[in-house]
């Protein structure tokens, strides 16, 4: 960072993605970068240009991509929307948003109604759309007709229940697990709105529902016996589709669920390296549920941190824990294709975590047809970004490099249970909270979000400290991304030039925390900004300049971002997907209402302290909801 920021600025406060639990001794990311732009790269029009692989492609002053560019279709034809604070979601002029499907919304007609009290029962919680509304996608079912597949990350407990959480009994806890998980509903567009649809698709996976294993930690393995059937998914954070239609849901932060009152009880190394404590992170379903209790159940923190794939269009199946994927906090799992075969990107989302990949032995129709997974059988990779500006994958594959028996690895399955710590061992990257990853859809680059670093000595970032956050873009050798080695950049440093003039944003553009991420069929990239409700428009922070949380357009060729959408007090904006016309984008407003330290923090007594949206219901309370965003004109987002 500049030296326009120093020890006395403002800084945000950790939260717990921000405190890193990597003890390794891994070269750090911001040390490969300082080195890299050192060398050989400068910042121009909100992009750092490379004289590596990304100079032609990267749109500084007159350069030939600037002068190409000129030839191309404008990608960003809408007015930015100004920085806000305001309790509203406001998008571009133009365009309108519509609210669709809130939590608390019956899955079915026949189903328990909304009560804006919170009063329902943790049964009616299992019969409605979950809290958190989180990563998406739409799966088509015919025109203007689809199933909506959304995560439901985490519960504000103050807002869940009538009376707060101060005290947790079974009855809370259960509400809780009904809240978290996923949704699968169909919506359809009916005179111009979408609407929710009864459908015999539509249901609900919470943190109760049956689940099995498959991979090489099948559901007989020791490490998940627990003497109970395995449940469950938590912390639904980003999400994939595969190209044989099925939804990938990724558990993030599962070691915040789990605790015990036992004072005898300490962690592991592979429980600490994945930050399991004994005090956990304020949820207490230890309180109501001996399957979080760490000292009552001791495996059970075992069966969470997978990629779970649900078959949308199958109302009667089971969700799948694919355990070949590894067993990390993970925060996306993009789909690729390359030469037959699919490949899935992921980012643990963490302060020093690492950046993965999985490509499966076959080609993936191939290994349908012969009745083997293509997300059971191929090969785990890490990456390791070197200062030249180039990178290599990583095999996690046991018997390879340091991965070795007499080194205390049992079997592959050892090697995906302690993922976190054969990547540090084979010297992956520490990275600062690898985020969302999109895959362009006509260059085949890669970007991955990187959210922020709180000057941790483990913060994997260009910048000491680095509260802002960044987009790094590689390319994989000869766009294969089934390849081992690839070219990589800084595509943009996130800031505000309040407080870092080298930032090259501006009061249209400027933004912090870079966290959603998409690409859609233009090549237009979309970013959703995750401000920790700790620095949202707080004075004592980078972020007091920056307004609500947001979402903003970029064009990758020129390096110009435009700020299309700013959300309402206490939200994160997370969740993109497109119908395939790509005239709706649908969006989620995450945790609307939630505590932030410039107003009076939410309680039983005053729960719209912070935020009424969508309901403005005086006596109801903040509501994460699904929003459906169209041209006023039914024209192309983004055109």
């Amino acid at each position: 960072m500049s030296s326009a920021v120093t020890s006395s600025d403002p800084q945000p406060y950790p939260e717990s993605d921000d405190i890193s639990s990597n003890p390794s001794s891994n070269r750090l990311f911001q040390d490969v970068v300082a080195t890299r732009l050192s060398r050989r790269t400068a910042l121009t029009g909100g992009v750092v240009a490379a004289a590596g692989f990304l100079g032609a492609g990267v749109a500084g002053p007159g350069t030939a991509a600037a002068a190409g560019a000129r030839h191309r279709r404008r990608l960003l034809n809408f007015p930015a929307v100004p920085i806000s604070s305001a309790d509203t979601l406001t998008v571009a002029d133009g365009y309108t948003a519509e609210v669709l499907i809130p939590w608390g919304t019956p899955i079915r007609a026949n189903g328990p109604a909304w009560r804006r009290d919170a009063s329902n029962s943790a049964a009616d919680q299992a019969r409605q759309i979950g809290m958190g509304h989180d990563g998406m996608q739409y799966f088509p079912l015919g025109p203007d007709r689809g199933l909506l597949v959304l995560n439901h990350e985490y519960a504000d407990q103050v807002l869940l229940f009538p009376d707060g959480d101060a005290v947790m009994t079974p009855e809370k806890v259960a509400k809780s697990l009904a809240a978290h998980g996923v949704s699968v509903v169909e919506i359809a567009l009916r005179r111009g709105r979408w609407q929710l649809v009864d459908s015999r698709y539509n249901r609900r996976i919470t943190t109760d529902t049956p689940v099995r294993f498959s991979g090489p930690l099948s559901g007989n393995h020791p490490a998940l016996q627990t003497g109970a059937e395995p449940r469950g998914t938590l912390n639904n954070c980003s999400c994939g589709a595969t190209p044989w239609g099925t939804y990938l849901t990724c558990e993030e932060n599962f070691n915040e669920y789990f605790a015990t009152e036992d004072p005898t009880w300490e962690p592991t190394p592979e429980q600490a390296r994945y930050g399991v404590t004994r005090w956990g992170y304020g949820y207490r379903w230890h309180h109501g549920n001996p399957r979080f209790d760490l000292a009552a159940t001791p495996n059970e923190p075992n069966r969470f941190g997978w990629v779970v794939e649900i078959d949308p269009r199958d109302p009667n199946s089971k969700p799948v824990k694919r355990t070949a994927l590894g067993r990390i906090k993970h925060e996306t799992a993009t789909v690729t294709e390359s030469r037959g075969r699919v490949v899935v990107y992921t980012g643990d989302d963490q302060v020093g975590e690492y950046i993965y990949k999985f490509v499966s032995s076959g080609r993936w129709r191939t290994m349908r047809a012969t009745g083997r997974h293509p997300l059971d059988h191929g090969t785990l990779y890490v990456a390791r970004f070197d200062d030249d500006g180039t990178g290599r994958w990583l095999p996690l594959k046991h018997g390879t490099g340091p991965l070795t028996t007499a080194n205390g690895w049992r079997d592959q399955a050892d090697v995906l249970l302690r993922t976190r710590q054969a990547a540090d061992a084979v010297g992956a990257t520490p990275m600062d909270r690898p985020e969302w990853i999109a895959v362009h859809p006509n260059t085949n680059d890669v970007y991955v979000t990187l959210s922020n670093g709180t000057g941790f000595p483990n913060a994997a970032n260009p910048r000491r400290p680095n509260p802002f956050g960044h987009i790094v873009r590689w390319r994989e050798r000869h766009a294969d991304a089934t390849a081992t080695s690839f070219e990589w950049d800084i595509f943009l440093l996130a800031g505000d030039p309040e407080f870092d003039p080298s930032v090259p944003l501006d009061a249209t553009s400027k933004f912090g925390s870079p966290d959603g991420l998409a690409i859609d069929r233009d090549g237009r990239m979309w970013i959703q900004s995750d401000i920790s409700n700790s620095s949202l428009s707080n004075p004592q922070t980078y972020y007091v300049y920056l307004g609500n949380n947001a979402l903003l357009a970029a064009d990758p060729v020129t390096g110009e971002v435009r700020r299309f959408a700013v959300g309402p007090r206490g939200c994160e904006l997370s969740g993109i997907a497109f119908t395939p016309d790509h005239r709706t984008m649908f969006i989620n407003v995450q945790h609307p209402g939630e505590a932030v330290p410039t107003l009076e923090r939410p309680s039983p007594a005053n729960p719209q302290s912070v935020s009424s949206w969508p309901d403005r219901d005086p006596k109801g309370r903040p509501r994460s909801a699904t929003v459906a965003i169209r041209r006023r004109d039914g024209g192309v987002i983004g055109r």
